[in-house]
């Protein structure tokens, strides 16, 4: 997420700054605005940490920050993790090139210098990228960090046989022909053998891209660009004890039950812009039962929620009525939709697809995903507020917030008559069994394509196994999935973070798919390629908007909803804000205790 600026994060579009703005106004307009009405419970009010800091100036050095989780990450690899809240807390304890600016809202998604000096020197036309590393910065053992534990921890990504599982960007743009082998495989002596990134000295490190990308430095603020020194890689057994670079160190993992950091002696206040380690102690406790987890938050056990995925209904309702302070109502920078494979038919007629994307009842999905604070508001398009080219709502080429966001009969069997079944045929809802409001989701949708003809079965597939179920086309195909349902967030806010992996022919794979709709467009693919080689702002915002309108004129997906949440905060945390660069998640970077008690 996923998913997050000059290239790209540094300076965001003016447009989008718009509409972020105005959907984080319309988040904060939706409970109760900004009152202090919820202070009473030491907390700083309802939404009062949403795109800005709550309890600024409170934080104390020292106490135990506690995290509460329903899940474990993917991964505490710093190259295989790709689940959002991995990305964030991992920065404790790995720093680099640059990351994410700790910074509420539309800042966070800049770009900012950690282990090196400065943001990228580009030259070559935008292909060859030089950063110093900066004075001071030490590994967990007091070793310095080099340039080449930094090219090291890179050359990761290309070990996809040990290593799978995180974003391969890096790869992608350094190494196009795929011509490397990775670390494990490589017969230079010093295992250092990718030619694409040169050390000409401890200090220094080049990247020599084949082609420009204009997204580049974000790929560099992922995670999965941090240092891993060569003599401590323990290859796929490295998430359970990452060595650290950040100010925290691994003390403890019990994989699915609970995890300790503690303070990295060796870290450096003075190395590092970035973090200000206001606790001793991190840890997190892993709840099998989301209700339980909730409970707890709200009893004041556990401080924040580590996936940040909202509270459950139940959590919700007491939270709302009772602690109304302790809540947030962010815009996720996730879209929840349904796609429609055009392997199945017949959704390879866009007017068969155009006739559900009328005939939804698109308040019934709003109500679906939890209303318009807890779901969302109403999707009208593809393309996340947080990224670079989004017009929100302004966008609505099906009038799903307008005039047909209660479903347009007519309309919709005037679509059917125009693909060939004026009376509606039968199709299949792809869902993951595990996802409670995306059931909800597919029987509202069920319920709505009725009215106009369309028998639907929904189908719950295990919702674990979804690369091989769903992410397979020949499976899709086999099981008659003519709608799946599903959602996806920025790996890091451009077109290209978000929504290449979905509407690139390129990116169309046997396993693992997310082109779920098997869109094979020239027009999109040319476009995408013209905006990785566009250097300036304002031209990749309109080429964005051009991709998205291009998506949306094909009828190929049906948006629910642009996420929502309701997220928990204690009565003890400090320096609490939302960050567009974690897709409206807390910044885990800097929170801090108001006591150290």
């Amino acid at each position: 997420m996923t998913t997050q600026r000059t290239s790209g994060r540094r300076k965001q579009a003016m447009a989008a700054a718009a509409v972020v703005a105005a959907l984080l106004t319309t988040a904060a307009c939706g409970g109760g605005g900004d009152s202090d009405g919820g202070s009473k419970n030491g907390a700083a009010g309802f939404d009062a940490a949403n795109n800005k800091i709550a309890q600024a100036d409170l934080a104390k050095k020292g106490g135990e920050l506690k995290f509460a989780s329903a899940q474990d990450a993917d991964s505490w690899d710093t190259t295989r993790g790709y689940y959002g809240f991995m990305w964030n807390f991992s920065r404790y304890y790995s720093r680099q090139l640059v990351t994410n600016t700790p910074a509420p809202g539309e800042k966070g998604a800049g770009v900012t210098p950690d282990l090196a000096t400065d943001v990228a020197k580009v030259s070559d036309d935008g292909k060859t990228y030089t950063y110093t590393l900066r004075d001071g910065i030490t590994w967990e053992d007091g070793k310095p960090i080099t340039s080449k534990d930094v090219k090291y921890g890179i050359e990761r990504v290309w070990a996809q046989d040990v290593l799978s599982g995180g974003p391969t960007y890096l790869k992608e743009v350094l190494d196009p022909e795929d011509k490397y082998q990775g670390p494990y495989k490589d017969k230079s002596a010093d295992k250092l053998g990718l030619k694409a990134i040169e050390t000409p000295d401890d200090k220094t490190i080049v990247f020599k891209l084949p082609q420009a990308n204009s997204d580049f430095e974000e790929m560099l603020a992922l995670t999965s660009a941090s240092p891993v020194r060569q003599d401590k890689d323990t290859k796929s057994k490295y998430g359970l004890k990452p060595f650290s670079s950040g100010p925290y160190k691994f003390q403890s993992y019990n994989p699915g039950k609970d995890l300790t950091l503690v303070r990295n002696t060796e870290w450096k206040q003075e190395s590092d812009p970035v973090r200000k380690a206001y606790p001793d102690k991190v840890t997190i406790k892993f709840f099998t039962n989301a209700n339980e987890l909730d409970q707890r938050l709200i009893a004041g056990d556990y401080d924040v929620d580590l996936a940040q995925t909202g509270l459950s209904p139940q959590g919700r309702t007491t939270a709302l009525k009772q602690h109304e302070g302790n809540v947030d109502n962010p815009v996720s920078g996730y879209i929840r939709y349904a796609v429609f494979p055009q392997s199945v038919k017949p959704f390879d007629n866009i007017h068969c697809r155009k006739a559900v994307l009328y005939g939804a009842d698109h308040v019934s999905l709003q109500t679906a995903r939890g209303g318009p604070q807890a779901g969302g508001d109403i999707g009208t398009n593809m393309l996340p507020p947080s990224v670079p080219g989004s017009e929100g709502q302004k966008y609505d080429p099906y009038e799903m917030a307008g005039a047909n966001k209660k479903g347009n009969v007519a309309k919709a069997k005037e679509e059917l008559k125009a693909c060939g079944k004026p009376n509606g045929f039968k199709t299949t809802i792809a869902v993951r069994n595990n996802k409670p409001v995306e059931v909800a989701t597919a029987e509202s949708l069920q319920a709505s394509l009725k009215k106009i003809g369309i028998t639907v079965d929904i189908d719950q597939f295990d919702g674990s196994q979804t690369a091989g179920i769903i992410g397979s086309p020949s499976n899709v195909l086999k099981k008659n999935y003519g709608i799946i349902i599903m959602g996806w967030g920025p790996d890091f806010p451009s077109v290209q973070g978000y929504g290449l992996p979905l509407w690139s022919s390129d990116y169309i794979l046997e396993s693992g798919n997310n082109n779920y709709a098997l869109i094979k467009d020239k027009e999109i693919d040319g476009l995408f390629d013209k905006y990785v080689t566009t250097l300036d702002d304002a031209g990749k915002a309109d080429i964005s908007k051009q991709i998205n309108h291009k998506v949306m004129e094909g009828g190929y997906y049906l948006p629910f909803v642009f996420e929502k949440f309701i997220n928990w905060r204690s009565s003890r945390l400090a320096n609490v804000y939302t960050s567009d660069g974690y897709s409206g998640m807390y910044d885990f970077v800097n929170l801090g205790l108001k006591s150290s008690k």
